[in-house]
C-alpha cells in the first residue's frame, strides 16, 4: 500500500487542493499501465505543522512541503524505475506545489511486503490472479 504523508504549514493547501492532490496521487497508482493497484491501497495524509514547529536550515518556514512515501505493495527493481517514477510523481505534484512556488522534498521507503496486512489478511502477490480477484472483491469497499 502506498502511504503518503504530506507535511505542510497550515493554509498551504485548501480543501480543493487536498482533494486534487489526492486524486492525482491515486491516479498514479491505479493506472493500468503502471502499478495497477486498487484505489483503496492508496492512503494520503495531510499533516499540518505549525510554522513555529517547522524548520528548514534552522529557520522557520511556510514555503516548504515534505512528502514521505512508503511503498509496500510494489517496489522498484532498478534505479531507472525509481527515476522514472519520481519524474512522473513530481509532474503530478507540480500544479499543487512547484507551480505555486513551494519548495519540496520527497523520499520513498520500500517496506518488506511480508510485514504488511490488510484487514488482518496478507494481500496476494503482485500481478497474480489472486491479486486481480482481491481487487475485484474490494472495489465495493467505500474508501
Amino acid at each position: 500500500m502506498p502511504l503518503h504523508r504530506i507535511y505542510h504549514t497550515p493554509g498551504q493547501f485548501s480543501k480543493n487542493d487536498k482533494k486534487g492532490l489526492t486524486e492525482a496521487i491515486t491516479k498514479i497508482y491505479t493506472n493500468p499501465k503502471g502499478a495497477n493497484l486498487p484505489a483503496f491501497y492508496v492512503v494520503v495524509l495531510f499533516v499540518p505543522v505549525d510554522e513555529e514547529n517547522f524548520f528548514v536550515g534552522g529557520k522557520t518556514t511556510t514555503n516548504f512541503v515534505r512528502i514521505s512515501v512508503q511503498h509496500i505493495a510494489r517496489s522498484f527493481d532498478s534505479h531507472e524505475q525509481s527515476k522514472s517514477f519520481f519524474e512522473f510523481y513530481e509532474s503530478a505534484l507540480a500544479p499543487f506545489i512547484k507551480e505555486r512556488g513551494f519548495d519540496w522534498e520527497v523520499e520513498i521507503e520500500q517496506i518488506d511486503r511480508n510485514l504488511w496486512r490488510e484487514n488482518g489478511l496478507t494481500p496476494p502477490l503482485p500481478r497474480t490472479d489472486a491479486e486481480k480477484e482481491w481487487v475485484r472483491l474490494n472495489k465495493a469497499v467505500p474508501y
